[in-house]
């Protein structure tokens, strides 16, 4: 359902979205997400602080990275210990395919990639494609080197029709002998690739002694439709939502507005595969910079119980619009679509987070920023995934509501979503933010 408040009552602004190519383009990889995010808070006047330092009760932006985590808060004048948070969460990570340990290897000639598959990708989506790498080193001084090679160095070849004439009848791939790119002609090396990603970051293989490699799609996202009223692009699931509450966040910071509350923006990692990590929501990592934050200004744990008693956290996801070739797979009486505004995301089985008063929360903010917004709610013959949601209110006790955008193909290499729509979901979390 579409507030009747909200629809055509903004000028939609696709620089924003403009703003995401780019941003996509520079985040292969939950490492490289962090590192763009953080280029845009600094600009915003945030400042980095580090874990293993005391932190000091200084009001203005702060942020902290860990890995393919970025925790970011914004500390207004005249807060209390006990001055509630309003968070903004999503997640780094998207499904794709991984470097294995010993990544070399080949047959019949060929020199090939050994991956693992990691969350629940689309696995036909990533057949025939061009394919760079992208990830981090770990380099024998402890330190780490972000690599984006983004050319077509590798890919996976289908089948040809002619040895598999059912193939259109529905084709089955196995996860380990089906999906290991080629990359070359030859016997395999052992330390081919690592040698060959080292030097393209400058290094001597010597010196890099572990890694965190994934392909990714090296085709640019792009506008699409007759009138390019659609945005086709790799990982909108979920880094729309990472680049929105950026945004969001750097915005709040920026207007002067008072605020009543600390905005925060927690993008964590690993949601795509159960979240059970030092970087993802399982973790204690939300929950240890929020304390952190009240005891620096002087708090106490009643002040901490004080804080996230009247704490808020807008979860947001990407989720389904209603596909036009499968409409008898959704909800009959909810069918949310394209550039009609952000998506509040139910179900009552509390696979996400939304109940009533959360319902009016996301409401409000929506209504606040003038801007139109859905309801999504899966078929019941069809049960839905979950996200950090449920996860962070179960974690810290805190209220929370799940909302997103509506898209097609999601965990596909490349997915399908409205232009207008993260601009609309980018004002609905400023407007949260701000309330």
């Amino acid at each position: 359902m579409t507030s009747a408040a909200g629809a055509g009552s903004i000028a939609f602004d696709r620089s924003h979205t403009d703003d995401l190519i780019t941003f996509l383009q520079a985040s292969p990889s939950p490492f490289h997400a962090v590192a763009s995010a953080a280029e845009r808070l600094e600009k915003a006047g945030f400042r980095q602080v580090d874990e293993t330092a005391a932190w000091e009760a200084t009001t203005g932006g702060r942020y902290l990275i860990r890995g393919g985590a970025l925790i970011a808060w914004y500390v207004p004048e005249e807060t209390t210990p006990a001055t509630p948070f309003r968070i903004v969460g999503a997640h780094t990570d998207s499904p794709n395919l991984r470097v294995k340990p010993i990544p070399d290897t080949g047959a019949e000639g060929w020199r090939q990639v050994a991956v693992e598959i990691y969350g629940g990708p689309l696995l036909n989506s990533w057949l025939d494609r061009d394919l760079g790498l992208s990830g981090r080193l770990a380099l024998r001084d402890g330190s780490t080197r972000l690599v984006h090679l983004d050319e077509p160095l590798l890919r996976i070849p289908q089948l040809a029709i002619h040895l598999d004439r059912g193939v259109n009848d529905g084709m089955v791939l196995d996860k380990q002998r089906h999906l290991t790119p080629v990359w070359g002609l030859g016997r395999p090396t052992e330390g081919d690739l690592v040698s060959y990603v080292a030097e393209a970051a400058d290094l001597h293989p010597a010196q890099v002694t572990g890694w965190d490699l994934m392909v990714h799609d090296v085709q640019r996202p792009s506008y699409l439709g007759r009138d390019r009223e659609l945005l086709a692009a790799p990982r909108l699931d979920n880094l729309l939502s990472v680049h929105a509450g950026t945004a969001a966040l750097a915005a709040v910071a920026t207007t002067g507005e008072a605020l009543r509350h600390i905005p925060v923006l927690a993008a964590f990692d690993h949601e795509e595969n159960g979240s059970e990590s030092d970087t993802g929501a399982q973790g204690p990592l939300l929950g240890t910079v929020l304390e952190r934050s009240v005891f620096a200004r002087g708090g106490t744990l009643e002040d901490r119980a004080r804080a996230l008693a009247g704490t808020i956290c807008l979860s947001s996801d990407m989720g389904h619009a209603v596909h036009p070739n499968y409409s008898e797979r959704h909800e009959p009486g909810h069918h949310p679509v394209p550039n009609a505004g952000p998506i509040l995301k139910v179900n009552v089985n509390n696979r996400y987070a939304t109940n009533g008063v959360g319902r009016a929360v996301f409401t409000a903010a929506c209504e606040r920023a003038g801007v139109p917004w859905q309801t999504f709610v899966s078929n019941n013959s069809m049960p839905c995934g979950t996200t950090i949601g449920p996860i962070t209110a179960a974690r810290l006790g805190i209220a929370t509501v799940d909302c997103g955008i509506a898209a097609l193909s999601m965990h596909s290499s490349r997915e399908l979503c409205g232009a207008d729509d993260p601009y609309l979901l980018a004002a609905a979390l400023s407007a949260f933010l701000e309330s």
